[in-house]
């Protein structure tokens, strides 16, 4: 994406896509990281002349690097299960409340701790020098230069998010090397140069700086948030996550957030994503795939004919984070809880995004009641913000109005930061006002009776 940043200008232009296939080989699913990195570089010679590049993509997963800092393979995926029981092994030598006091993450099977510990005695671990978050690898091969931007950092269940710094007492008691990892950057530090090989590879010329932004792209969804002044927001950061929260000034950390699973992430300028990880628009994503991915638009226009909340799922439920035969188990859970099983495809499709619905008002009402702030209004970026019906439901299960937009959240939010880091832009309050003036945005009023949402709660124990 190539950003544009002015006075009364912010826009985007989508200069390259490409795939991002995992792959499966010898029993462990990884990321082809490489023929991500080609399509880098491939992004940026058609981007043309820049003055500043950023890197941000999702979290929780690394590279290994060996001494002479080569790769020491492909990344492993965070859907391999190469983590199971990983949690339940770090509890026997930390207690989970002493965990979340100390890093305030939410418990997920693929946290990078529990990756860690899966990886424990293996000839790859064992060979490492340096470990790498995913964009800060992608930094690394443009640059040279090594760094651990901290609002991935804070996804690691390593760091604690009062201080913004490692927590040694976790990683002593788990097992975990903290060296591995390079000194912490903060989004707007400078993260290198181009390197000569990236010049030659991409056309690009001058001294073109990598500048560090908001690297889980969560963060970056978040400052791209178009928030008004004295607006009390929650945001969903929707995509194959839906990632629904607060900005807060400061973490929670108490027992009762714990239990509720929230996660305390860091932001730019020292803010913290109170937000808990809904499945998202995976459950839709992957039944598109095992349909042979027929077209959307007229099955969300069936979907939307059908009666709501005939059946719904709870879409938190770690049984939906593996691939395939997605629709099935929809039908599954549906029968397992005594409610009619989707009898279409739009049937499927009603029943996912009832559920991303119900999922989505159960998150912003725990986080208004953990973090003791009230919320008027409720943004959707990412790209599920296109999906009208997903807005209006949603909407809907919440009594509260929606604003839906911009789909690019990520990309505009990273275009900022580096704006900003070059003196282009002030503070946060002119980034969303700026978004705000800029940037087409769709409001949804909620209709219809918040009951027959407590009743379809109940059904899947959401209430």
């Amino acid at each position: 994406m190539a950003g544009r940043v002015g006075t009364a200008e912010l826009t985007l232009d989508e200069v390259h896509r490409f795939p991002n296939r995992p792959v499966r080989t010898g029993g462990t699913l990884h990321w082809d990281i490489l023929g991500l990195y080609r399509g880098v570089l491939d992004g940026l010679r058609a981007c043309g002349p820049v003055a500043s590049v950023g890197v941000d993509s999702w979290a929780v997963d690394y590279g290994l690097l060996d001494a002479d800092g080569r790769l020491l393979g492909n990344p492993v995926h965070y859907r391999d299960d190469r983590t199971s029981g990983m949690a339940e092994q770090a509890a026997t030598k930390l207690a989970p409340s002493a965990l979340y006091a100390a890093t305030g993450l939410q418990t997920l099977p693929f946290n990078t701790v529990y990756q860690l510990m899966a990886a424990q005695g293996t000839a790859a671990l064992g060979a490492a020098r340096r470990l790498l978050l995913i964009p800060d690898l992608i930094a690394y091969w443009l640059t040279g230069e090594a760094g651990t931007e901290l609002t991935n950092a804070s996804t690691t269940q390593l760091l604690d998010p009062r201080t913004g710094t490692w927590s040694r007492d976790v990683a002593d008691a788990l097992g975990i090397d903290l060296s591995l990892f390079p000194p912490l950057r903060r989004p707007g530090d400078p993260a290198g140069l181009l390197l000569p090989e990236v010049l030659a590879e991409t056309g690009l010329e001058g001294d073109i700086p990598v500048t560090a932004v908001g690297s889980h792209d969560t963060a970056s969804a978040v400052v791209g948030v178009p928030a008004r002044e004295g607006e009390s927001f929650a945001y969903i950061c929707t995509g194959t996550w839906s990632l629904v929260g607060l900005e807060l000034d400061a973490p929670v950390l108490t027992e009762d957030s714990r239990r509720a699973n929230f996660t305390n992430e860091l932001g730019i300028d020292g803010t913290v994503r109170y937000l808990r990880n809904v499945m998202g628009l995976w459950l839709l994503q992957e039944c598109l795939r095992d349909w042979g991915e027929p077209g959307l638009g007229p099955l969300l226009r069936a979907a939307a004919q059908l009666p709501g909340l005939r059946s719904v799922v709870d879409a938190g439920d770690a049984a939906f984070i593996a691939p395939g035969r997605m629709p099935d188990r929809i039908a599954e859970a549906c029968r397992a809880t005594g409610q009619p099983v989707p009898e279409s495809r739009a049937a499927t499709l009603r029943c996912i995004l009832d559920s991303l619905a119900l999922a989505h008002r159960r998150t912003v009402r725990d986080a208004q009641r953990l973090s003791g702030r009230s919320v008027d209004v409720v943004h959707i970026v990412g790209g599920g913000a296109r999906n009208a019906l997903l807005c209006q439901l949603t909407a809907d299960a919440l009594g509260l109005p929606v604003v839906a937009g911009p789909a690019e959240a990520a990309a505009l939010g990273n275009t900022l930061v580096q704006a900003r880091a070059h003196g282009l832009i002030g503070d946060r309050e002119q980034m969303r006002h700026l978004l705000c003036t800029t940037q087409e945005l769709t409001t949804y009023e909620p209709s219809g009776d918040l009951t027959a949402w407590d009743l379809a709660a109940a059904r899947i124990g959401a209430a």
